[in-house]
């Protein structure tokens, strides 16, 4: 997907915060086992997260498999109840709601999903589907008005009135995602969360769902939160990023100053990969993260990072200061603050982000070279 064939984002409508997010957890697993078993072990997918999310703009959640982007998503349109913290929609906390008000509330928050297959009825065909939705919403009742609006709503995501008679196996991956969209929208939500919108569609088809994304946020006025693990996309259509690592956002702020000028470690190497992706940039070493991702079973002590941390290595090998003395852990010696003591999200100048790392304004030897 390259940037030139993508249209600019639109700017957002107003600024105020749609979506609140504040401390938010949700843990699986610890409750009592059965016939006296031992409980199941505590999955910490989302720590005490925090965002803010101005109306019309959108925020992108980035982080690879297994950081808890999925499970945030899911909070925020209320599918998950969280383990501690609030989610607040449009002024409304999430936790006041009965399960009659949560369903009211989906209306305002849609969810589209990755792989469209999943989640439209093989059963149904697309005008069935559109027609559901308004069905369950109470929206358009009379006939001819609910013929009218699914028309006007097929039209608008780039799909004709042929399609409507279609089973969703009888469409294209692009065609399916088209249609997940437009069901998202014809209850005339505010937000659309978007897990990861485009991973599962070819190369080709990618930036005409982004375009049309992002004529639909110009058009109808949408929120977005779009999980992804793509920067291409992030530094494309989002106003602000948070970077995710097993249940935390370890960076988060203004996209243009997270991506220019990444402070976080894992944050930097994610952007010398996706640089080094590049044609232009295929001759500039790439600093490669070392592993995978822990379980969120066994989170590290102190930073979670610090077990891949390509910074932390350079830093306990090179002479001078780095906060205090190293320590030996099963991956070498490591500076002792990032074993040790969870790190607290350093501003960067100007405030518009912040960095959760004991050593935030070091840089990876490559990063400037």
């Amino acid at each position: 997907m390259n940037a030139p064939f993508l249209m600019p984002r639109a700017p957002g409508a107003s600024r105020d915060d749609v979506i609140v997010v504040e401390r938010v957890s949700r843990h699986f697993g610890g409750g009592k086992g059965l016939f006296g078993l031992k409980a199941a072990p505590v999955v910490r997918a989302v720590d005490e997260v925090s965002l803010r999310v101005p109306r019309g703009s959108c925020f992108a959640i980035v982080g690879e498999s297994g950081s808890g982007k999925s499970s945030l998503a899911r909070l925020i349109v209320g599918l998950l109840r969280p383990t501690g913290g609030e989610v607040e929609i449009d002024g409304t906390t999430l936790s006041s709601l009965d399960g009659a008000g949560l369903r009211a509330m989906r209306r305002k928050v849609q969810l589209v999903l990755q792989d469209p297959r999943a989640s439209l009825d093989p059963r149904m065909t697309v005008f069935d589907i559109l027609a559901e939705a308004l069905t369950v919403h109470g929206l358009h009742r009379e006939r001819n008005a609910r013929q009218e609006r699914i028309e006007a709503v097929v039209g608008m995501v780039g799909l004709n009135q042929a399609h409507l008679a279609r089973y969703p196996h009888e469409l294209s991956g692009g065609q399916r995602q088209r249609a997940a969209i437009a069901r998202a929208i014809i209850c005339e939500p505010q937000i659309l969360v978007l897990d990861e919108p485009v991973s599962a569609l070819d190369v080709s088809v990618q930036a005409q769902i982004i375009n049309l994304l992002a004529e639909l946020q110009a058009r109808l006025a949408l929120t977005y939160v779009i999980i992804t693990h793509d920067l291409a996309l992030v530094s494309h259509m989002a106003d602000a990023v948070g970077v995710m690592y097993l249940g935390r956002f370890v960076e988060q702020g203004d996209v243009g100053d997270v991506c220019a000028a990444p402070r976080h470690p894992y944050t930097q190497s994610l952007m010398a990969i996706a640089a080094h992706a590049s044609p232009l940039d295929r001759d500039r070493p790439a600093t490669v993260l070392e592993g995978s991702i822990p379980s969120p079973l066994a989170i590290p002590s102190g930073c979670s990072f610090h077990t891949r941390c390509p910074l932390a290595r350079t830093l306990s090998g090179a002479s001078g200061p780095t906060g205090g003395e190293t320590v030996t852990t099963p991956d070498g010696p490591l500076p002792r603050p990032c074993v040790e003591t969870q790190p607290l999200p350093h501003p960067a100048p100007g405030g518009r982000s912040s960095a959760s790392c004991h050593f935030a304004d070091r840089h990876l030897p490559d990063q400037n070279s």
